[in-house]
């Protein structure tokens, strides 16, 4: 058999207690937005300050010295499931906070978001409410400085194409790849050019090359791309059929895992009506079903 009784303790009208001059005139700078400590004779800063010396039990000198208001964390206990008497109503951590010029730490509330955000030596500012009375709750939480900011990018910009790129987009626009030979080592290149990187000389031979080729080397990107058909997604360098240098592009149509080298691949095309002078008539290159081939 349990037996148990249940009591409160509760004061409606409120509990008055007299501050004295050493915490009044710390609730009274909060009340003001400041936070100020107090010196020991031996020189040390108390914040929250005391009437005494923890140290040495001698009285305080009654030197008031403004801190902070920013500080640094030394330690912390996250506080996953708030209480009805927590200061505040989402998750946060209690933490030993010294503020600048402290020599001793103070606990209060930190509004950090997430628990993974908390660490010792975490740099916070306080938060300080709209309205004060002299009240520690004056500083609604503590938050942290800000150290990364997220910024949106965008460059608009117009590319002018050479010659050369002219006319592979131009191929490009009717669905063909052009490429071109070279006279004098005879390697077919893709995109077009206009001089060969091997032997330097003029190249005036195009070649029209089909859409399949051969995968030569890929990687995996696990960072989102607005072209890919997912994330993760590969990006490889195929060699088409008939040319002597792999070009670059997305692949798709498959796990990201199965991709290899020396799979078969063609290039996906977006609907003919849709064609532009652009790299985006193509999708992707797909796997065709073939056999590997042999690099």
């Amino acid at each position: 058999m349990s037996l148990e009784a249940r009591h409160v303790l509760e004061f409606p009208g409120g509990y008055t207690r007299t501050t004295g001059p050493v915490i009044g005139r710390f609730l009274t700078e909060l009340r003001d937005g400041r936070v100020v400590g107090v010196r020991t004779a031996a020189g040390r800063t108390l914040v929250p300050p005391l009437e005494y010396d923890p140290d040495t039990g001698d009285a305080v000198t009654g030197e008031f010295v403004e801190v902070g208001p920013a500080g640094t964390v030394e330690s912390w206990s996250w506080v996953r499931t708030p209480r009805k008497g927590h200061p505040l109503d989402r998750p946060f951590a209690w933490a030993l906070i010294r503020l600048d010029g402290a020599d001793t730490a103070l606990v209060h509330a930190v509004d950090a978001g997430d628990a993974k955000a908390m660490r010792p030596g975490l740099r916070v500012r306080p938060r300080w409410r709209a309205e004060r009375t002299g009240h520690i709750t004056d500083i609604e939480s503590f938050v942290p400085e800000v150290t990364r900011i997220v910024s949106p990018v965008r460059a608009e910009y117009v590319v002018k194409p050479g010659l050369a790129l002219a006319r592979f987009l131009e191929g490009i626009a009717r669905g063909t790849f052009i490429g071109c030979r070279c006279g004098s080592c005879h390697k077919v290149y893709v995109p077009y050019r206009m001089s060969c990187p091997e032997c330097g000389v003029v190249i005036t031979e195009e070649v029209e090359l089909p859409d399949t080729g051969t995968i030569t080397t890929f990687a995996i990107n696990n960072l989102p791309d607005p072209r890919a058909p997912e994330v993760p997604f590969v990006s490889a360098y195929i060699l088409l059929d008939g040319s002597d240098i792999p070009m670059i592009a997305l692949v798709g149509g498959v796990a990201a895992h199965e991709v290899r080298q020396g799979m078969r691949v063609r290039a996906a095309w977006v609907p003919e009506e849709e064609w532009t002078t652009s790299m985006a008539n193509i999708k992707w290159f797909a796997p065709t079903g073939e056999p590997d081939a042999e690099l």
